[in-house]
């Protein structure tokens, strides 16, 4: 795997180096060329040091912020005296390490620095007072207080950044909850609805026809079987941290396995139709909803319909697949006409692909369910 570049993590530091550089030979050049006269006469060698301590200010901020603000602190008393070049150079220094103390510590400390500060601006600018001290205080103080502006707002953005991941991530796994939960709910519905009817069916003939009831425990291990199989998969999801199945596990269903629902419905007293192309080249996505969508409703079928007829059309369009799932048995009083967790499931699925969803009773008795799924011609293939 290709490494990242460390490139863009060193780039703050080399701009760094840079501004003191550019600083250094600024002030350093006019110092050398004895073009300033000093408000304040202080030493060259005193002018030299100042001009050093906000170089080294400003190359260090980032791993040592509080230490180059009170070297940029120190640098301001000698640099504000004697004035010209070197006030400004210090302020600039002081001014850079407050932006990143604001950045890494809290607002209170961060506050004591900025009051710090305008308190030394305020104090030497007095000390010399003349008729450019209005100005070169409001200056000065003017860069201290924006840098701590700049500072603080940059660490709220971080913040806000933060807390707008932090979002992201928590809907996200709210999202992935009510996929597996949706899961969890069509294939531990489906599976246990046929057992109970066939244990139900088992008990009511194991006297009297005991062929039957062994054919009602047949059809319940396997069902079981089948389920634990499913439940195997989506447990390997969570298992694997990475949202992919553990290699060992099996694949989702397919609309090619909705001929074995039929005939799983078929076992527990329901006759399934199928009608239409079972369609191979879908999106994966459109697929498992489609099988879904059909397994919800068969199986509500099978719960609450009573032995009935029960008639699945696949119907493909250009960029959309259509499923109609219809039975002719009671119709009225079922899960899904109240509106249970089934129905939520399946409007949800439609829903993630703005297709359309039809439920409801028919008026000569029975209940159908419809829906549209739409897709990307071009995702086709390209799996």
């Amino acid at each position: 795997m290709k490494q990242p570049s460390a490139l863009p993590g060193r780039v703050p530091h080399i701009i760094d180096v840079i501004v003191a550089l550019v600083l250094v030979v600024a002030v350093g050049g006019n110092l050398a060329a004895k073009t300033w006269t000093f408000t304040v006469a202080i030493p060259m060698w005193l002018a030299w040091a100042t001009v050093a301590a906000c170089a080294i200010a400003i190359v260090v901020r980032r791993h040592w912020p509080v230490a180059a603000y009170g070297l940029g602190l120190l640098s301001l008393i000698p640099a504000v005296l004697a004035g010209n070049g070197l006030g400004p150079a210090a302020i600039l220094a002081m001014a850079c390490a407050l932006y990143t103390l604001t950045l890494e510590y809290p607002r209170a400390r961060s506050l004591i620095a900025l009051g710090l500060g305008l308190l030394i601006v305020a104090v030497l600018e007095l000390v010399r007072l003349g008729p450019t001290t209005l100005a070169s205080t409001a200056f000065a103080g003017g860069g201290v207080a924006g840098s701590w502006a700049l500072g603080w707002t940059a660490r709220q953005r971080q913040a806000n950044l933060a807390l707008l991941t932090e979002a992201h991530a928590d809907q996200a796994v709210s999202d992935e909850r009510l996929r597996i939960a949706r899961e969890m709910h069509d294939v531990v519905a489906h599976s246990m609805s046929l057992i109970a009817v066939k244990a139900a069916v088992g008990n009511h003939v194991a006297k009297e026809q005991p062929e039957e009831a062994r054919e009602a425990l047949r059809v319940i291990e396997l069902t079981s079987r089948e389920t634990l199989v499913e439940l195997r998969r989506m447990l390997g999801v969570l298992r694997s941290g990475d949202g992919k199945p553990e290699a060992a596990l099996g694949p989702a269903p397919k609309l090619a396995d909705l001929r074995t629902l039929a005939e799983r419905a078929g076992q527990a007293g329901v006759r399934v139709e199928l009608t239409g192309e079972v369609v191979d080249e879908l999106p994966e996505g459109v697929a498992l909803s489609v099988y879904r969508i059909t397994q919800e409703a068969v199986t509500n079928v099978v719960k609450h319909a009573g032995p009935s007829l029960c008639r699945v059309t696949i119907t493909e369009g250009p960029g959309e697949i259509s499923v109609e799932i219809v039975d002719d048995g009671r119709g009225e009083g079922s899960a899904a006409t109240m509106g249970g967790h089934g129905l939520i499931g399946m409007r949800e699925r439609v829903a993630v692909y703005g297709g359309d969803f039809e439920a409801g009773p028919l008026p000569a008795g029975g209940f159908r369910v419809f829906a549209r799924l739409p897709y990307a011609v071009e995702e086709v293939g390209t799996r």
